[in-house]
């Protein structure tokens, strides 16, 4: 059974617009390809054909996995949380321990999450360890490079 991920509204139109685009012009690029292929001869030994079945049923399979996320979607309705402590959407100021460094980030969720944008994904990490903290907690976080320890300095929405 799949996840129930919640998104802003802003992603979950981005999903949509994906979503449409892969089956329009994405399908329409796989069908041409096919076309072109078949024109070129005996398919038992073509492999170019062989290679745009292939890739047609790459792209079928990316259609119905996102389909799949787009249906298990839902927006996140803000307004209700409890904005004291770390949710999903909520905006985080840390101050990492080690380094006295400040950092910003928006917890999202896994697909909308950008690092250059400022957006973590909600099961990274980070994120994880993060959600439930309020502000003054510290947050002992197992990243690959090791552990870190995070402040938890202001919480917003």
């Amino acid at each position: 059974m799949a996840s129930v991920n919640y998104y802003t509204p802003e992603g979950l139109q981005k999903l949509k617009d994906e979503l449409q685009d892969l089956k329009i012009r994405g399908r329409a690029k796989a069908a041409e390809d096919l076309r072109e292929a078949r024109d070129k001869g005996d398919l038992s030994e073509n492999a170019e054909y062989d290679a745009a079945k292939e890739a047609q049923g790459l792209l079928e399979l990316k259609i119905s996995k996102l389909e799949e996320v787009v249906g298990n979607a839902r927006i996140l309705d803000d307004t209700n949380m409890d904005v004291s402590k770390v949710l999903i959407m909520s905006k985080v100021k840390l101050k990492n321990l080690k380094n006295n460094m400040v950092l910003d980030y928006l917890l999202v969720a896994e697909e909308e999450a950008n690092l250059a944008a400022g957006k973590i994904s909600v099961k990274s990490p980070i994120g994880k360890g993060l959600l439930g903290k309020k502000v003054g907690d510290v947050a002992e976080i197992t990243v690959p490079a090791g552990k870190l320890q995070f402040e938890i300095l202001e919480v917003s929405r």
